[in-house]
């Protein structure tokens, strides 16, 4: 899978509450953009890539206050497909590459880790599966728990991956979770056990390699982890997504032809072809 071309030119936003150091929290924008690719297996009519949603709705009124972004985001790919700018759920894949928890607005504080199932929820109602990888914000319970995370992994459509490889509607996926960090913390490995790790994913003839850190790729030097380029340049090439460092440029390449697309804070509609993005 190649991608041919990426609008820089978001179709669409969502706004959100994002924290802010020692400020209260401010409205942003996630932005959607559209990127075609070579091919997409049928029924697949979509993909949807997207990665550190770091923040809350914006409506301070609900009860229980106001839900994480990814969740809302996922109630918002309903919209979007009954308005006809996106494809039906049942057409439709969604890849989340990490972080996807953010601090109740009224904590008005970065950083800090949680619950991130109800999101993966959402978006399993939002698609016909979700395959991804944990972030190392992530948490799949009320606290850290191997027997609730093996419950959440072993859900139909839901493809929770940690060096594994699942194959949806033809695709090949692979994964690799967290960072290079104290490796006696949740989603954090080694840099030996994480290269190691990262070649032998893939040699495995992948498709589409989902990382949280990953490696950096022109045009964004020094944006990533030069050893993770320098595996993923000994492999056949494919097509890597990646979130936990933004890019001002979401698309690098790397030498063996290796595509790199980076999520972080942003949605990327994958489709086939760029479709008319008027409904009528």
């Amino acid at each position: 899978m190649r991608i041919l071309e990426f609008d820089p030119q978001p179709f669409h936003t969502l706004q959100f509450l994002r924290a802010a150091r020692g400020e209260a929290p401010r409205v942003s924008d996630l932005p959607f953009h559209r990127a075609s690719v070579d091919l997409l297996p049928a029924p697949l009519e979509a993909l949807i890539a997207t990665s550190d949603l770091q923040g809350r709705e914006e409506d301070l009124d609900r009860a229980g206050g106001p839900r994480l972004l990814g969740e809302a985001l996922a109630e918002e790919l309903f919209r979007l497909n009954a308005e006809g700018l996106l494809p039906d759920a049942s057409a439709t894949g969604v890849i989340l590459a990490g972080d996807l928890y953010a601090r109740p607005a009224r904590e008005n504080r970065l950083g800090g880790s949680g619950d991130v199932r109800p999101v993966w929820e959402g978006f399993s109602q939002a698609s016909r599966w979700v395959a991804g990888v944990p972030g190392n914000h992530d948490v799949f319970g009320d606290a850290w728990s191997e027997p609730a995370l093996r419950e959440f992994q072993g859900r139909p459509g839901v493809a929770l991956l940690d060096q594994d490889v699942v194959e949806f509607d033809g695709l090949r996926i692979g994964g690799l979770s967290g960072i290079i960090g104290n490796p006696r913390k949740p989603w954090r490995h080694s840099e030996p056990s994480y290269l190691r790790a990262l070649d032998e994913l893939a040699r495995r003839r992948l498709d589409l390699l989902v990382l949280h850190d990953g490696p950096d790729a022109p045009p964004n030097p020094g944006e990533g982890l030069p050893a993770a380029r320098t595996v993923l340049e000994s492999c056949r090439p494919m097509l890597v997504i990646r979130g936990h460092k933004f890019w001002k440029e979401p698309v690098g390449t790397l030498s063996n032809g290796t595509q790199v697309l980076n999520v972080d804070s942003r949605v990327v509609v994958i489709s086939g072809k760029f479709p008319d993005l008027d409904p009528s």
